[in-house]
């Protein structure tokens, strides 16, 4: 039982590694030579690099943090059908109860990951992107539902933080619609709320009116010298 808890334990740690990497910080270091945590929102993730450095850029980074996502989970996957490591899974392990347990603790790692980097001294983006690749690889029916209702939201309103938080509210309902294992809903709610949390400056915006919407672009330090 302790080899098979060291390689559940094992894969947890990877998959916050994986959120680690810090994608929007290499991006947008590689290509303007400058620090995204001192532009616009301070975020890491592919909104900011999409208001910083334009379209390109932030979907480039948005797939490559949606994939981190995807692979955290997937790597759980590996874990319970990669037959060299049957011999280590004990008879009492119900694998049907044990892989939805361990897919929502490295999906929390890897949100967590990508928020905290220990790469960047626990600063980071705010999880939207990863979040959408692990529901992908969760179940993508609830993911697919959930990019719908941001995809919807932003078309009306042109603001990517209301969208984000408008899928992570989504999330629990679908979770629960899609009668997904209660670790998927506990997921959801976990995963939502953090998110939420993650956008509390962005909520101040939106409730003075003065959150920028696409197309509204913030200075880098090269446009304001």
């Amino acid at each position: 039982m302790a080899i098979w808890l060291t390689l559940c334990g094992t894969i947890i740690v990877i998959a916050y590694l994986l959120g680690s990497f810090p994608t929007g910080y290499i991006a947008v270091k590689q290509l303007k030579g400058i620090d995204i945590r001192e532009v616009g929102s301070g975020s890491t993730g592919a909104t900011n690099v999409l208001r910083t450095l334009g379209k390109g850029p932030g979907a480039f980074v948005l797939v490559l943090d949606a994939l981190k996502g995807v692979l955290a989970i997937a790597l759980v996957y590996w874990l319970f059908n990669f037959n060299p490591i049957q011999n280590y899974i004990p008879p009492k392990v119900d694998a049907q109860v044990w892989q939805p347990c361990v897919v929502t603790l490295a999906g929390l790692a890897a949100i967590l990951g990508h928020s905290k980097s220990i790469f960047l001294g626990f600063t980071g983006g705010k999880s939207v992107a990863i979040s959408l690749g692990i529901l992908l690889a969760m179940s993508w029916q609830v993911g697919l539902a959930t990019a719908g209702v941001f995809a919807i939201v932003v078309a009306i309103s042109r603001i990517v933080s209301l969208s984000s938080i408008a899928g992570a509210i989504a999330v629990s309902i679908f979770m629960v619609i899609l009668h997904q294992p209660l670790p998927y809903i506990l997921f959801g709610i976990a995963g939502g709320l953090y998110v939420i949390l993650r956008h509390r400056t962005n909520i101040e915006r939106l409730l003075a009116g003065t959150e920028p919407k696409i197309g509204q672009n913030v200075a880098t330090p090269e446009q304001t010298t």
